[in-house]
């Protein structure tokens, strides 16, 4: 008796069972799935804008979240192969190694993906195999909500009104509860792809920090939604309290879906009509993930190219010595400094204090925003294509929707405002720590007194501003000035 053709399900940035359009279908077939993970860093070389090469911070998430994907297929009776090359060999090789009859896998609406996935079609039909792909990366299909040019939407209030007045997305798929596997697939071990560190082992503060994976995924929302969503409008930009839902790295690699956060927070608006207000404010920024989306699939070059074109002339500083600074924490401001180690030991930042950092290299320094960019996109568990890009254009005021050029983040006051007791400095610069209130976002106006009480010495515990504040201010407003009316 002949075995069966199998189906092919190629994950990608969609590391989870449930509301998985492929693996639904495939599974629903009644055949043997195979499921399948490439790691193709051969493919992006082929094709300009090429398919970004993963940081360090989401190679170390990228393996944890395919071990855990491997784990759930197990346990349903499926499997989890691995193989490394171009997609599209790689693709149909597997195709012709186990006399599939399909591959299937849910699309990522970027070009370079895109690109990617049409040479996969091209391979397959080559070989009389069937490609069937799925919408699974986003609410809404970027050539639904265009401008009467037909072009993406470029301000996000319009944006995200005419997503919401499309109504809801589609229900979320459940998971597979049974699947069919075949024997005797090679399938290459991740420990072999050197995705962790190893020497040295900078991975520590990750591993404290997160669970990745579908479950974890799941269980954070539920857990958010339970119980830190009362106030969350407020409490968002409150660096010094537990507010935001620390769903980016899990939607960032498809462990859960935009739609599966959308409808989870619309039945807790519908059953307690209080949170409405904060639900809203919630769904919006799920609302800006989505509109940097939108924007990368009309420019899949942002992470390089300024949107704005008079941007082009703007007359940015080369200084290794402050980019150093910046990264490793050490600029002299506390709310900068604590943002920049917290990033570097967790993987994340809170959101306010990204807009201040970023504001600070761009704006006091005169550092080139894709330098700042380069740097969230090596060290973020959930540094995502669109937004990284996008966010980092904003704060320069290049981008899309931008904030006006001469708003400069005040670094001292944005710290006295969000994190007014100082517990958030006091977390990760600890050697502020004695410091009192009113001294702990601008310790440099401390007496010599008040800093040896406690134990501060400027210049070797903690070093002073690396920018006088209204000395940066008004070099940002002059360069800006510059380029002010040109096209």
């Amino acid at each position: 008796m002949a075995r069966a053709q199998p189906v092919i399900v190629w994950f990608r940035d969609d590391l989870r069972l449930s509301d998985h359009p492929a693996l639904h279908e495939a599974a629903s077939r009644g055949v043997p799935v195979v499921g399948l993970y490439v790691r193709d860093e051969e493919s992006r070389a082929l094709m300009p804008p090429a398919v970004r090469r993963l940081g360090g911070a989401t190679r170390w998430w990228l393996a944890q979240s395919l071990r855990a994907l491997r784990k759930s297929l197990e346990a349903i009776g499926g499997t989890l192969v691995l193989r490394t090359g171009p997609a599209a060999s790689v693709i149909a090789t597997l195709a012709r190694e186990t006399d599939a009859r399909a591959v299937l896998w849910n699309d990522v609406a970027q070009a370079p993906h895109q690109a990617v996935g049409r040479d996969v079609e091209a391979a397959l039909a080559t070989d009389g195999i069937d490609s069937q792909i799925f919408a699974g990366d986003l609410l809404v299909d970027p050539k639904v909500i265009r401008n009467k040019d037909n072009r993406a939407l470029r301000v996000f209030t319009p944006f995200w009104r005419r997503v919401q007045g499309l109504g809801d997305p589609p229900e979320p798929l459940p998971p597979p509860r049974k699947l069919k596997s075949i024997s005797g697939v090679v399938s290459e071990a991740l420990d072999d792809w050197g995705l962790e560190p190893t020497r040295p082992d900078w991975a520590g503060g990750l591993r404290e920090s997160w669970t990745p994976g579908e479950a974890a995924a799941q269980a954070q929302l539920k857990a958010f939604l339970d119980d830190s969503i009362s106030g969350y409008a407020g409490n968002r930009d409150r660096p010094d309290r537990d507010g935001t839902s620390r769903l980016s790295p899990h939607l960032r690699f498809g462990e859960i879906s935009p739609r599966q956060v959308w409808h989870a927070a619309r039945f807790v608006a519908a059953e307690h009509p209080r949170l409405a207000g904060d639900i809203d404010k919630f769904l919006s920024e799920l609302g800006w993930r989505e509109f940097c989306r939108h924007l990368l699939f009309d420019a899949p070059d942002m992470a390089d190219r300024n949107l704005q074109e008079q941007f082009d002339a703007f007359p940015w500083k080369r200084d290794a010595h402050a980019l150093k600074a910046w990264q490793r924490g050490l600029t002299g401001y506390p709310i900068v400094d604590a943002g920049m180690r917290e990033l570097w030991h967790t993987g994340v930042m809170h959101n306010r204090v990204r807009m201040v950092v970023a504001s600070f290299l761009v704006k006091h320094l005169l550092i080139d925003w894709r330098a700042g960019e380069a740097w969230f996109w090596d060290t973020l568990v959930d540094a995502d294509a669109g937004s990284n890009p996008a966010n980092w254009q904003w704060v320069a005021g290049s981008g899309a929707d931008a904030a006006p050029y001469f708003r400069v983040f005040n670094p001292i006051l944005q710290g006295e405002k969000f994190d007014p007791d100082g517990a958030y400095v006091r977390r990760w610069v600890p050697e502020l720590a004695q410091l009192p209130n009113d001294l702990i976002h601008q310790p440099w106006t401390a007496t010599p007194i008040e800093l040896a009480s406690a134990g501060i010495e400027l210049g070797k515990t903690y070093p002073p501003p690396i920018v006088d504040h209204k000395r940066g201010r008004e070099r940002a407003l002059a360069a800006y000035a510059t380029i002010r009316g040109k096209d």
